[in-house]
């Protein structure tokens, strides 16, 4: 693809490049992301990202010659956002529901019991505990019943996951006060509130240097 508009806004040539990296976080984000946002993430202006983006979802949709894909890059709600295909709908309802059958993975239920003992909590707080995206986890659990959105965290807007009444019943437990205690299985000396103290000091971090401004030469007017 050719440069982007009459000004290229960067010397090193590297579209297609800065193309990957909207595409490598697009599919790691847990909600819409802004165009700002993706603009900091790959050090171009938002004129520029916002370009990249609309090269990409038309791409998607077959223009220029490209294959049609199962899944479509959209603009929602002020956020972009990769979701399946509407016209595959039914083969994607199909496999979803058909691994309902299926045994939980370790890493769903690592999920789960995280939101077990410590919910409600939003995707990225889970995913500061686990260390790596949730996303697809979290749709797992969802879809099995198992958990669900409580409520919305009030300094983020981002939605609260927490366990249902299957869960409890699965487990044979009538509140989640009955769940076995967690001490004797941590650390020695460590308490499940310290374990807490020390993840929420990451994710905080996290938060600011994904807030802190471009380096120089990175100005998104």
């Amino acid at each position: 693809m050719s440069g982007i508009g009459p000004d290229n806004p960067w010397e090193d040539g590297r579209e297609d490049h800065r193309r990957a990296q909207l595409e490598a976080v697009l599919m790691v984000i847990d909600q819409p992301a802004s165009t700002t946002d993706l603009a900091i993430a790959i050090g171009l202006p938002v004129d520029a990202t916002r370009h990249l983006l609309e090269q990409l979802a038309a791409g998607y949709r077959g223009a220029g010659g490209e294959p049609t894909r199962g899944f479509e890059l959209r603009e929602v709600g002020g956020g972009w956002r990769i979701y399946s295909h509407p016209d595959h709908a039914e083969v994607v309802e199909r496999f979803v529901r058909d691994g309902a059958t299926a045994k939980l993975t370790q890493a769903a239920l690592e999920t789960l019991a995280i939101v077990a003992y410590k919910g409600p909590l939003s995707r990225g707080r889970i995913s500061s505990v686990r260390g790596v995206n949730v996303d697809s986890v979290i749709r797992t659990l969802t879809n099995r019943g198992l958990i669900e959105e409580t409520g919305v965290d009030e300094s983020s807007g981002a939605a609260l996951y927490g366990t249902t009444n299957l869960f409890l019943e699965r487990m044979g437990i009538s509140s989640l006060s009955e769940l076995e205690p967690l001490t004797p299985y941590l650390p020695t000396g460590q308490s499940l509130e310290e374990i807490k103290d020390q993840v929420e000091p990451a994710s905080d971090l996290n938060r600011q240097a994904a807030a802190a401004p471009p380096p120089d030469g990175g100005d998104l007017s």
